[in-house]
């Protein structure tokens, strides 16, 4: 299948001079961010977000309008072409507000201020983001998606009436706007401050969040709470460790369900690959068609982790479905990856069309597959002449293959390839369409997710490719966006820029440590060592521990946050936490552990208020209050003698564990970054595997059947 390939586009615009020329342009155009160089020609006098813009409004008098979004946001698409490219819209913002456009992918930091704000002003939030502020940055007013003018879209009031109103009002009483937007201000900084520093939980908050967990659960769906449904991968990892400490059957019944929905849904791109971003309904049939490389990377992993745990094939196959996805179709020439697609596509009218590129009638079937064959496809996937979406129909597993064969009378085995060979065909007449747009920035964080999902998949799938890959994108990180010795938050265009915040850190040193045990190359350890030494270095709290998300010579912005709670991604304090478990356990350095522990007690009377929404956080507590298992294997001279050993590893379920692997010519030199493999030996000329605990170690052995009884053990949760 040949690779994807962003469609030449016009200027973003409907503001053309007879010659195609856009007839405005503003400051957007000398900037990289993709998503701002879609409102490069808007009739909007956008400012970036910098000195100049608050500068500006100083000078004149006029508060800030504030509009937070991303690339592949199907709203703020809409919000541009009624709103950003009225002329009438335009003016007034160009006439009575500073307008500032920020894309929150390249800056969390500016939007998790901002989204709280929104959040205390208006009780929700989401993007478009919407905010109106004074020129020292502190809001006033919040929303999200506005239309045009009262009426539009059945709301009552209108962006027009909206700006009026408030540009009138910041006029005739700036002491009041000023008044309400520091009591606002106030809000988001207390909403930011953590509680005093608490002791280490136990495990009740892991007994409570499954328990949270288990009373929100889709049986007949899988899946937690109620549509839109997001696939919650930190919440299925947590599960599956309670599982593995408890034996509780029911816990691993709920990650098992939810696997397979998802897997069957239409969220999964069942013709390319991968998974869009959400499911607007129950069942997981009709979803939010944008594909971020973040959701790919975490699903990645969780298929993985299921299929450690479970057994179950389906899960490796729809885990190496997403990775050779993200190869294919997401792969930037240098080796990294690619953020994101976009929603959006163009229809055969000239219009934007939400999933138009994804979803199929039964004529367009036939006519790439021929009657006989199309029916098949039709009856597996769902795809119906009333169609499931504006009359078209997004691929799902519809119908079991048995069912299918039967209504044919043909066997399984037949309409499985038949099926088989249909899809790639499906994909190359898909190919012909025009593209979503795609976002080819590098976010340094997201590159973490896909390296870590790479590593690991070479593991446990015993692929050398996918590590392969995984190293090529560590590379491309390392090298390009590491700028004056300090990572960068992102690259694209052949420069690297914005720094870096916690969970790129968090992110990069997790998929560090994930390379390193699928490569065995010190190299990457070593790297995640000295980012983790960068992170202490500048993020960390030196007084109450934790790490906030900008470094302490960062930007100064209304709040400087400490961050937890685990929404797409997972938070960087979570991440963070297990990488020093892990760190502590492969270096034997107790500095790491005391700051983990430290973090937790950071966080206590957090678990405690709502343990279920913290999934992460509390994987990396059940590292801590297990008895990780430290692996070390030592082959006689060459890593491969080591094979047997090391994929039986592979294949166990062991979240909480290091591996560590050489040649034993290798040994003396590596002890100096793990003291664990000091004095470790091939016994008898033969590879040999040492499972510790504490530094002590069971009886080394060569023999797999005793390392696996070896792995096998499970430390319970501790008693309260």
């Amino acid at each position: 299948m040949a690779a994807v390939k962003n469609r030449a586009l016009p200027p973003r615009t409907r503001h053309l001079a007879p010659d195609g020329a856009p007839l405005f342009t503003n400051r957007l155009v000398l900037e990289s961010s993709p998503y701002l160089q879609q409102h490069a020609h808007n009739p909007v006098s956008w400012y970036p977000w910098g000195d100049e813009a608050f500068a500006a409004a100083r000078r004149l008098g006029r508060p800030i309008f504030l509009s937070i979004g991303y690339s592949t946001c199907h709203w703020c698409h809409v919000m541009e072409r009624e709103s950003f490219e009225d002329p009438a819209i335009a003016r007034l913002l160009n006439e009575r507000f500073v307008a500032i456009k920020v894309d929150r992918e390249e800056r969390p930091d500016v939007d998790d201020v901002y989204m709280s704000a929104v959040q205390a002003l208006t009780g929700g939030g989401g993007w478009p983001m919407t905010v109106v502020m004074t020129a020292d940055g502190q809001p006033f007013f919040g929303a999200t998606y506005l239309p045009p003018r009262d009426g539009d879209r059945g709301m009552r009031t209108g962006l027009a009436t909206v700006l009026t109103t408030l540009a009138d009002r910041h006029a005739a009483e700036p002491q009041t706007i000023a008044a309400h937007a520091a009591e606002v201000t106030r809000a988001v900084q207390a909403a930011a401050r953590p509680a005093s520093p608490g002791a280490v939980p136990d495990a009740s908050p892991l007994h409570a969040a499954r328990a949270q967990l288990a009373a929100s659960f889709d049986r007949e769906h899988g899946g937690f709470g109620r549509a839109p449904r997001f696939p919650r991968t930190s919440t299925l990892e947590l599960l599956l460790r309670h599982h593995r400490r408890t034996g509780d059957p029911e816990t691993r019944v709920l990650v098992e369900r939810t696997l397979e929905h998802m897997a069957a849904g239409g969220i999964r791109d069942h013709v390319g690959g991968g998974f869009h971003r959400y499911a607007t309904d129950a069942a997981w049939r009709v979803p939010h068609f944008e594909k971020m490389l973040y959701d790919n990377a975490l699903l990645a992993v969780a298929y993985l982790e299921g299929f450690q745990a479970t057994g179950n094939p389906d899960f490796a196959a729809v885990a190496r479905e997403i990775l050779d996805y993200l190869t294919r179709e997401m792969l930037d020439a240098g080796g990294a990856f690619h953020a994101a697609t976009d929603a959006d596509s163009l229809a055969p009218g000239g219009h934007e069309e939400e999933g138009r590129f994804f979803t199929w009638t039964p004529d367009e079937l036939e006519a790439v597959l021929g009657p006989d064959r199309a029916r098949l496809v039709a009856a597996r996937y769902g795809v119906t002449a009333a169609g499931n979406l504006d009359g078209r129909s997004v691929l799902y597993l519809a119908r079991p293959l048995g069912e299918v064969a039967r209504e044919v009378g043909l066997d399984e085995a037949q309409v499985q390839g038949e099926i088989a060979a249909a899809l790639p065909l499906l994909y190359a007449a898909r190919a012909a369409r025009p593209h979503p747009l795609r976002d080819d920035k590098v976010i340094a964080a997201w590159n973490g997710l896909a390296i870590s999902a790479f590593a690991r998949a070479s593991r446990v799938l015993g692929d050398a490719a996918y590590a392969a890959r995984a190293s090529r994108a560590a590379d491309f990180v390392l090298r390009e966006m590491v700028v004056d010795g300090m990572l960068r938050r992102a690259w694209s265009g052949g420069t690297a820029r914005e720094r870096a915040v916690l969970e790129d850190y968090a992110f990069l040193v997790a998929g560090l440590l994930d390379l390193y045990e699928a490569t065995f190359e010190s190299r990457w350890l070593a790297a995640a060592i000295e980012l983790q030494g960068q992170l202490d270095a500048h993020y960390l709290d030196p007084s109450d521990g934790g790490y906030f998300t900008t470094p302490s010579d960062g930007e100064l912005l209304l709040t400087r946050d400490k961050p937890a709670y685990d929404g797409a991604l997972p938070s960087g304090n979570a991440v963070a936490a297990l990488n020093l478990l892990r760190l502590h356990e492969l270096s034997g350095d107790e500095r790491y552990q005391a700051q983990a522990r430290q973090l937790f007690g950071v966080f206590a009377a957090t678990f405690a208020s709502a343990p279920g929404s913290f999934p992460r956080m509390l994987t990396a507590l059940d590292y801590f209050l297990d008895t990780p298992k430290e692996i070390v294997v030592i082959a006689p001279a060459e890593l491969d003698e080591a094979r047997p050993l090391l994929d039986e590893i592979a294949a166990t379920y062991l979240p909480n564990a290091v591996v560590v692997a050489a040649p034993e010519r290798d040994v003396a030199g590596l002890a100096n970054l793990v003291p664990l493999v000091a004095d470790k030996k091939a016994l008898g000329g033969r590879a040999t595997a040492y499972v510790c605990e504490r530094r002590v170690c069971k009886l080394p052995t060569s023999d797999v059947a005793m390392l696996r009884r070896q792995l096998a053990a499970v430390t319970p949760y501790p008693v309260p």
